[in-house]
């Protein structure tokens, strides 16, 4: 299995354009993942777990994703060659759930096994999906901030897209929660600034500049989060609860510093891990489990050095 001395030490040697780091026999299994973007230290720590499972395996695995969370076209592109390399399995993250299905239908009718991972797919294709269950994190995210800003006020969200499911779901799972729980919380608006620090640092000074009651914010993925957390120091906004979603040195930081109030962490090693396990799995025509739930935590200040808090943390 992964460990964070193991996985999460290497990341400082990865290549954002790699294959599995050991040498494999031209007749090993291949596995191709096409992440969201390379952008954010989320997504080496996913190809961290990917290369554990890899070598543990004895599979070779190609790892590649776009340069930002809002180019669905090279994405596709990417996908379609992968398929025409003909791996024994797919890993695939969506940045658009349904613009994909087309290619992943071919995948299918060539059987290709495909595992959705961090981002699921809306269609029965994927054999399996390894990710969070985002619905009940971003719930999770609600609650702590009723619970800090005292049960009523004004929030806003900065989330990263309207198009994949983790937007779509972290959205919906705070939005909801919201409603059902803390009614007396209102959410003024729910912007969308691509996964981009700059331009989810400008969408948050507008928030603030138009909100003078505003009482907290929600950054719904590690590149909105770090937007957040700059916008409101550009500001030099004062009491305003920020929380954040993913880990990373940056978010980590404002944690410490006292400027985010905590955040909700994946288990992007764990994602990486558990998505090649379950793609040699079905290449092999073994059973897999149609939902790897790999679980999130919150974390602040209180509890970030904590072994199970840190294990699952990343820089």
């Amino acid at each position: 299995m992964f460990t964070r001395r193991t996985t999460l030490g290497a990341l400082g040697a990865l290549a954002l354009t790699t294959t599995g780091s050991v040498a494999f026999a031209q007749d090993a299994m291949s596995v191709a993942l096409i992440s969201k973007g390379f952008q954010h230290q989320f997504w080496q720590a996913v190809k961290a777990g990917a290369d554990q499972a890899a070598q543990e395996l004895g599979v070779e695995v190609t790892f590649e994703g776009p340069d930002n969370e809002t180019m669905v076209d090279r994405q596709i592109d990417m996908l379609s060659a992968a398929l025409a390399r003909n791996p024994d399995a797919i890993g695939f993250a969506a940045l658009d759930s349904q613009a994909a299905i087309p290619l992943l239908r071919q995948a299918q009718d060539a059987s290709i096994p495909i595992i959705a991972f961090d981002s699921g797919v809306d269609s029965d294709i994927p054999v399996s999906t390894a990710a969070t269950d985002n619905l009940a994190a971003a719930a999770l995210a609600a609650d702590k901030m009723a619970e800090l800003i005292g049960g009523e006020g004004q929030v806003a969200v900065v989330a990263h897209d309207q198009t994949s499911r983790t937007g779509i779901d972290r959205v919906d799972g705070f939005v909801n929660r919201m409603a059902e729980a803390h009614p007396n919380i209102e959410i003024v608006t729910v912007q969308y600034g691509g996964g981009d620090q700059l331009q989810s640092t400008e969408l948050t000074k507008s928030i603030l500049a138009g909100n003078p009651e505003l009482d907290g914010i929600f950054g719904a993925n590690e590149g909105s989060a770090i937007g957040v957390v700059n916008g409101v120091r550009e500001m030099n906004a004062q009491n305003i609860t920020v929380i954040g979603f993913d880990s990373g040195t940056q978010q980590k930081e404002a944690i410490r510093s006292g400027l985010m109030a905590g955040a909700i962490t994946q288990n992007p090693v764990g994602i990486g891990y558990e998505t090649v396990r379950a793609a040699v799995a079905a290449a092999k025509g073994e059973t897999v489990e149609p939902v790897i739930d790999t679980g999130f935590y919150w974390y602040d200040a209180t509890n970030m050095e904590e072994p199970e808090i840190a294990a699952v943390l990343y820089d």
